[in-house]
């Protein structure tokens, strides 16, 4: 694995917070046709120069660049709704009404 990378990111069209992260070099051309078709249109978001050390949000860099590297492609799936989080959400949503 090289210390940098020059990685481009789209979100998907069919899913909300879904993105895969791929090496612009090489593009979408290793991602499989399974998962595309789930992923549905991939819209651009950011391209950017990953290194190891460098800070995402919700995933080490390092892991993203080691997926890439490995298998052509990163996917970040949304994060996993707490059912709390939606009680809370009804209960709100319920006081306002």
């Amino acid at each position: 694995m090289s210390e940098k990378l020059l990685c481009e990111i789209f979100k998907s069209s069919r899913k909300d917070e879904m993105y895969l992260y791929v090496d612009k070099r090489q593009g979408l051309e290793s991602v499989p046709d399974a998962l595309m078709a789930t992923f549905g249109k991939p819209l651009p978001v950011l391209t950017m120069i990953l290194t190891a050390d460098k800070t995402l949000a919700r995933v080490k860099a390092a892991d993203v660049m080691t997926a890439i590297d490995e298998q052509g492609f990163y996917l970040q799936m949304p994060p996993a709704k707490e059912p709390y989080l939606l009680d809370i959400h009804r209960a709100q949503s319920a006081d306002r009404s």
